[in-house]
């Protein structure tokens, strides 16, 4: 099936929302699509109809266990199921003909990730990848920072849940850095060092990577899903200063002279990163906007340096 052009000009029709993964992430998805101007959950997608049925229920939505059922009821998909599925089922979505919205990472191999590209660009489809911390950086202001950073380091530490423990540390909460440190600075990784260890099974638990790229950026990424307590933290050093931030507090130090705002966590960005990613996601499959907040050549670009990472690590 080919492309479709759902609308044009003003949002004059709602968008007809799939959420294809009906776990935590999809029952998040599932809430913004049910009240977002312009979009109307009509289905919910998982092999466990039980799932399925728990998350669209509460919005009013139909609960399929087939996926070709659901893709042909649905306009736009966004796929929250398991990260070692993701390829599988934005594959299905975009040879269907639905724009996809993919949680982070796009895909696990990088094959299946510019499989992905490629195919929604030859259909003329919309592919955005789930990096909703950017919309975090834009409500900040960091995107308008004349200065690239010359030194980045980011803490990123959870406690232990198997929810997410089909991929590595890296592919599950490293590769948001690691996309934020290109958002920052576009230039190409030159090189990886790493060290990690595992605790739960063959996949890598707790990773610390340091990454020089072609412009001078030095970047040390931390990740643990084992840790005591829960951090997320980032520094930015510029050549005129230094931006110290918080995720979980949502505060941030600052001595740069650039205006950041600090009052961020209070924009309708900053409150809601995910609604305002999905938000735009709509209106570029509706024709109504054209930039993403991350698209499949970030998603990919991402997906690279994880998984130079993940093999540094294993040494």
């Amino acid at each position: 099936m080919g492309a479709r052009r759902l609308r044009s000009g003003a949002m004059n029709q709602d968008l007809k929302c799939g959420v294809a993964g009906a776990g935590v992430f999809g029952g998040y998805h599932a809430g913004q699509y049910a009240k977002l101007p312009g979009a109307r959950l009509v289905a919910v997608y998982d092999p466990n109809l039980e799932r399925a049925t728990a998350v669209a229920g509460p919005h009013g939505a139909e609960a399929f266990s087939d996926l070709d059922p659901f893709l042909a009821a649905v306009d736009l998909v966004s796929v929250t199921s398991p990260a070692t599925t993701h390829a599988a089922t934005a594959g299905a979505a975009l040879k269907a003909g639905r724009h996809v919205y993919a949680e982070k990472p796009l895909a696990t191999s990088i094959e299946d990730a510019e499989g992905l590209l490629n195919l929604a660009a030859a259909k003329k489809l919309v592919l955005a990848v789930g990096h909703q911390e950017r919309m975090v950086f834009r409500a900040m202001g960091l995107f308008d920072a004349p200065e690239r950073p010359v030194y980045l380091e980011a803490i990123r530490k959870g406690t232990w849940s198997p929810r997410n423990a089909d991929v590595s540390c890296v592919l599950d909460l490293m590769i948001h850095d690691i996309d934020l440190a290109f958002a920052l600075d576009p230039a190409e990784a030159i090189a990886v060092e790493a060290e990690g260890r595992t605790t739960h099974g063959p996949l890598l638990d707790e990773v610390r990577a340091e990454a020089t790229f072609e412009s001078g950026l030095v970047a040390v990424f931390v990740a643990s899903r084992i840790a005591e307590a829960r951090e997320r933290r980032m520094r930015l050093v510029y050549p005129s200063g230094v931006v110290e931030i918080d995720f979980l507090a949502r505060t941030f130090r600052n001595t740069t002279p650039y205006p950041l705002n600090p009052d961020f966590a209070e924009t309708p960005i900053g409150k809601d990163p995910l609604g305002a990613a999905l938000g735009e996601f709509l209106a570029v499959a509706a024709g109504d906007h054209t930039n993403l907040p991350a698209g499949p050549r970030d998603g990919v670009r991402a997906l690279d340096l994880a998984l130079a990472v993940e093999q540094a690590a294993q040494g």
